[in-house]
């Protein structure tokens, strides 16, 4: 069952929890020290801004959020585009908008994907026309500034829903979508099975305020589960790219580790990290 009452769910901070759900959100103002949670399905997760952001006290530009509905987990992240404008409003609207739409039940396709991605493009680029530009900004700043918002701003994406086998449904089933060049992989017993994504990952592929998708369509990604357990499920943005040659479990104290990147004096860009494991 769904969250749907005080009476059944507890609140802390950006995370919901009742007896078979859980919700969290990424605070973009802040850090998300390496975390999980236990449920139909192991979710662990972590978030962090570039050490330039933290130093300006501004927001992340990435965005990440999961919602666990008992034997369903849907999921988004979503990494802004830094010249555009306002890439963490693009990411959040974006991220918030797919979650929704991967939990309210709607069939997943490429077409209805299409459409959803679309109709968000609309209503951001309405709620972005409304962000003016601080009238004591230095004019050619403030003609720049302009001009980006003229033109949108973008993000990138990962969105996709697990669904376990039930009552209806004898095996589990994996949908998942992207636009973007941050990762995602795929284990099954501990061998990855990542090709099967193909080579579909490019920075010139995004969502954007203005047009929905750009540099291409969306690629989607749809299988059943042969096996009950042993999956898990890795993506991350590229401030954790340090993690793209390695092929095992990482435990949470290494994952710590490069989130906090002390060898460089922080994040050199943002890092979201999220692996779901069933």
């Amino acid at each position: 069952m769904k969250c749907s009452s005080a009476s059944q769910e507890q609140r802390t901070g950006g995370r919901l929890k009742s007896l078979d759900s859980y919700f969290y959100e990424c605070k973009q103002s802040g850090e998300q020290p390496v975390s999980s949670i236990k449920q139909n399905f192991t979710c662990r997760y972590a978030y962090g801004r570039a050490a330039e952001t933290v130093m300006l006290s501004e927001k992340g530009q990435d965005y990440m959020a999961f919602a666990i509905d008992g034997g369903v987990c849907s999921f988004v992240l979503c990494d802004g585009v830094g010249l555009s404008y306002r890439g963490d409003f693009a990411s959040r609207f974006l991220g918030r908008g797919l979650l929704a739409w991967l939990r309210n039940g709607s069939e997943l396709s490429q077409h209805h994907l299409e459409r959803e991605l679309q109709a968000l493009a609309t209503a951001s680029s309405q709620e972005s026309d409304r962000f003016e530009v601080k009238d004591n900004t230095p004019q050619l700043l403030k003609e720049v500034l302009q001009e980006k918002q003229r033109l949108g701003s973008e993000a990138m994406y990962i969105c996709g829903r697990i669904e376990q086998p039930g009552r209806f449904q004898r095996k589990g089933k994996l949908w998942l979508a992207w636009q973007g060049d941050s990762r995602l992989r795929l284990f099954n017993q501990h061998m990855e099975m990542s090709s099967r994504f193909g080579d579909n990952f490019r920075t010139a592929e995004r969502w954007s305020t203005r047009s929905g998708p750009i540099g291409g369509k969306p690629h989607v990604y749809e299988c059943r589960l042969d096996d009950l357990t042993g999956y898990r499920l890795l993506m991350y943005s590229d401030g954790l790219n340090d993690l793209d040659p390695i092929c095992d479990w990482v435990p949470d104290d290494q994952v710590q580790v490069l989130m906090n990147a002390l060898h460089t004096g922080g994040l050199e860009d943002d890092a979201s990290f999220l692996e779901i494991v069933w």
